[in-house]
């Protein structure tokens, strides 16, 4: 857990997560980061009662990257309301296939959630019961066979990155759920949260935080190079 852990002080903890893990208990019961991150803070610092943690956002299970927790409830409220009022600035790498696309666009969709396959059913146009959906990507990378795409959010949907990509003719490297041709080893998608920027809610601090890359992945790997 310690090596996950890219930021901490009093009032919040920034941990980069694993494909795979989950940020908060889920039906399947597999344990959590926000349990994995409890326990690890109650035996670090020696707490004889509960430890106090607050999950800010979620990311998908399948993708890597920052997560923000609370450690006291004051930043818990004061954060997810920045989330709410769009004042955490989040940046994605995304890695698709060589397709010819423009090099930046802005994709704006209406997105609806079906809960049934949990899946996000993507619309051109204003329909209803569908949120609207807005990112814009750049090609910062060309690899052999991929793309590596920066994707800075504008709005924060179920599944949104991973819906309005594939709308667009290219699925994430390893998405089966929403059009990729083949799964990764690891079973998960080659989206990444990599960074983070916001206005520290209690000593006001401009913060910004940056997560490596999966190491586990060539194609990541290559990414950041």
């Amino acid at each position: 857990m310690k090596e996950q852990i890219v930021y901490e002080d009093n009032h919040l903890l920034v941990v980069n997560k694993k494909v795979g893990q989950l940020v908060q208990g889920d039906k399947t019961g597999d344990e959590s980061l926000l349990e994995s991150i409890k326990n690890y803070i109650k035996i670090r610092d020696a707490k004889p009662g509960n430890v106090f943690l607050g999950l800010v956002h979620r990311i998908d299970r399948p993708t890597s990257g920052l997560v923000i927790y609370a450690k006291t409830s004051k930043a818990l409220s004061r954060l997810t309301q920045m989330v709410k009022n769009r004042e955490v600035k989040k940046t994605y790498w995304a890695v698709v296939g060589k397709e010819l696309i423009p090099q930046s666009q802005r994709l704006v969709h209406y997105l609806k959630k079906n809960e049934k396959n949990n899946k996000a059913i993507v619309f051109p146009k204003v329909t209803e019961g569908a949120k609207e959906a807005i990112l814009t990507y750049n090609i910062i990378k060309t690899l052999d066979n991929y793309l590596l795409l920066e994707i800075d959010l504008e709005t924060g949907r179920h599944h949104q990155i991973r819906a309005q990509l594939s709308k667009t003719g290219i699925p994430i490297k390893g998405d089966l759920k929403y059009g990729s041709p083949r799964s990764n080893p690891d079973g998960g998608i080659n989206l990444h949260a990599r960074k983070l920027e916001f206005i520290h809610p209690v000593t006001k601090e401009n913060i910004e935080i940056i997560a490596p890359v999966p190491q586990n992945d060539a194609i990541w790997r290559a990414c950041e190079e």
